[in-house]
């Protein structure tokens, strides 16, 4: 299995005339009046271009396809910058390419600001780099004071709102790694979920108390509820997971085996001529993109 891995980037950066590249998406005319596209063009005026366009060679001509970078290409142009950087990747594919990135989450963003900071970076740069408000470069910064280890290490990769660790802060640590938990179980990372498990939590596992609440025994019945719930899911979803992993090992197998079986003339021609059908299944699984079935929300 090693032996059949290969490299997906090539290890040193290409420098390369911003006329060489060709986009593979028309970018829309009203990309450059939004926040987005204006923070790529602040931020790379004031300290370079950060993350190197994805690219890869033209299998014939010259030239190269940009799989990754758009707004990055566009900033660029208005900025009359005629040279680039690019990662270069080893496969032409942009979905394939795609399926494996994640967009920078609020944790690694935070992360990314501390770093700057530290390396003597002033808010105030990094809020004209950024196109942001000074006061919201501050609370980036602040994002994960009052959160414990264990949650950071939990979301640190996920698309959680920033609001929702203002919510997580309220809590006690251990209500804390409790709630990052089912949110993770249940890929449900969004405010009103969050703003569902604050209320569940008992006043003994808040900050400070949290504010006081009446709680009647309506109310009571209806938390104590939810959280069992909460936790049922919860462990039902650990169940399926496990289920699920142990089912894909065997199509895995399964595929590797119909694979190996048609790749022999004699059998496939065999099966094409007397079971066509079998010979049609076999193939249907063969062909059968199991992975991105899987990646598919």
């Amino acid at each position: 299995m090693a032996s059949e891995m290969k490299q997906a980037f090539h290890m040193n950066l290409m420098e390369l005339q911003i006329t060489d590249l060709f986009p593979t998406k028309t970018m829309p005319i009203q990309i450059k009046q939004g926040k987005k596209y204006r923070q790529v063009v602040s931020s790379i005026r004031a300290v370079g271009l950060i993350e190197p366009p994805v690219i890869t060679p033209f299998k014939e001509g010259n030239g190269y396809l940009l799989l990754d970078g758009h707004l990055r290409l566009a900033a660029l142009k208005e900025l009359g910058i005629q040279f680039v950087s690019c990662l270069v990747s080893t496969d032409d594919e942009t979905y394939t390419y795609n399926k494996y990135v994640n967009r920078l989450s609020a944790i690694q963003e935070h992360k990314m600001i501390v770093k700057a900071i530290e390396s003597g970076v002033s808010e105030e740069k990094l809020a004209n780099a950024l196109n942001l408000d000074i006061r919201t470069i501050r609370y980036k910064r602040q994002l994960l004071d009052g959160i414990c280890a264990e949650v950071v290490e939990l979301l640190k990769d996920k698309d959680v709102p920033e609001h929702v660790f203002r919510m997580l802060k309220k809590m006690k640590a251990p209500r804390q790694i409790t709630v990052a938990m089912l949110m993770n179980d249940l890929n449900k990372f969004s405010i009103p979920y969050a703003k569902a498990l604050l209320s569940a939590t008992p006043i003994e596992q808040l900050v400070n108390k949290g504010k006081p609440r009446r709680l009647t025994p309506a109310m009571l019945a209806r938390q104590a509820r939810l959280e069992e719930e909460n936790l049922a899911l919860s462990q039902e979803i650990g169940s399926l997971k496990e289920q699920y992993g142990t089912e894909m090992i065997d199509i895995t197998a399964m595929q590797a085996y119909f694979r190996r079986l048609l790749s022999n003339e004699d059998v496939a021609e065999y099966l094409r001529e007397f079971h066509e059908a079998i010979f049609d299944k076999f193939k249907e699984v063969v062909e059968f993109d199991f992975f991105r079935m899987k990646n598919i929300d």
